[in-house]
């Protein structure tokens, strides 16, 4: 469980950064949602990881 928390930020970071290539590729861009939930995950996987490696280790 320690190690899936410690992965967690990485994982919600490469999840946005999927979303992202996958709105590039199918030109799906002037959608303002997907590219905000993107953000949002992105952003979110970034302070998560910070802060829970900081408590974890």
């Amino acid at each position: 469980m320690k190690s899936f928390l410690k992965n967690l930020g990485l994982l919600l970071i490469s999840i946005g950064t999927v979303i992202l290539i996958a709105c590039s590729y199918t030109g799906y861009v002037n959608s303002n949602r997907m590219l905000l939930v993107a953000m949002v995950l992105v952003v979110g996987g970034l302070i998560s990881y910070i802060v829970i490696n900081k408590r974890i280790y």
